[in-house]
């Protein structure tokens, strides 16, 4: 077998038909507490990620997340989130997936073999030297990913890639490559389990670091949020009230009057 395929590696399971839900439910879990350990082995990468990331973001550069399957799911989930989380505008974030919007809902396994299409998609988006793109591929040898991370390379875009085997492709032809290793799988083969896990925890890591970085959290608490529902408002009342000493109504009224939670704290000085 490949050295970049422990994804592929055989379960240390076996007789799954045969578990009891208890045995199946633990089994799962033990397997789990090894995703936390691989990923801190990896921090020193993703911080080097995230720095370079912030200089292109703070410049007007976008980033894309490109990915097929599950871990293209992820980047889109991941991309979705910024905007109400940090008040980013839609186009800040972008998440890119092989099959386009119908993968978000069913199959579309076809769509990661094409070598060409991922470069395309990301035309179609007007991808420029600005931009910051990563690849997210737990083999590491999808071809909808390799193909778009070395062209954007060819174009001079900077790269980074989220993988979780040895020496693959996609790390090869990125910048700052981050190889999680969390070893086979609980199912063989079955990537959406610990290595779909893992990559959510970093992803997790880049675009929160990059937004605290970028000044929209102040203390612990999202300045930035979009308060489109009766819970976000709320949060964001609290929010007003505890960071200015102030009475509910009080901050109520305040957030009536400016709109958002950083409007108030800037006309209050709140640094």
């Amino acid at each position: 077998m490949s050295i970049y395929k422990i994804t592929e590696q055989d379960s240390l399971y076996d007789n799954l038909e045969n578990l009891t839900t208890t045995e199946l439910v633990n089994s799962i879990h033990k397997e789990d507490k090894k995703i936390c350990s691989s990923v801190q082995k990896v921090l020193p990468l993703v911080c080097k990620l995230v720095d370079a990331l912030v200089i292109k973001l703070s410049s007007g550069g976008r980033l894309f997340y490109l990915g097929a399957g599950t871990s293209g799911r992820l980047g889109v989930l991941d991309a979705s989130e910024c905007p109400p989380t940090f008040g980013t505008p839609d186009w800040k974030v972008n998440g890119v997936i092989a099959g386009g919007t119908d993968a978000l809902f069913k199959s579309v396994e076809h769509a990661e073999d094409s070598k060409t299409q991922a470069w395309k998609d990301l035309c179609d988006r007007k991808i420029d030297k600005k931009d910051f793109v990563i690849g997210i591929a737990a083999s590491g040898t999808t071809p909808y990913v390799v193909g778009g991370i070395k062209s954007c390379n060819n174009n001079g875009i900077m790269t980074g890639s989220i993988s979780c085997n040895h020496k693959s492709p996609l790390a090869k032809f990125s910048e700052f490559p981050i190889e999680v290793i969390v070893g086979p799988e609980f199912i063989t083969g079955s990537t959406r389990m610990k290595a779909g896990t893992a990559q959510k925890m970093i992803l997790n890591m880049i675009t929160t670091s990059a937004m605290v970085k970028l000044g929209h959290i102040k203390g612990n608490k999202m300045i930035d949020m979009q308060t489109n529902n009766k819970k976000l408002k709320e949060r964001a009342i609290r929010i007003i009230s505890e960071t200015l000493s102030v009475s509910i109504n009080q901050a109520s009224e305040l957030f009536g009057e400016y709109g958002s939670i950083r409007e108030v704290l800037e006309k209050h000085q709140v640094k």
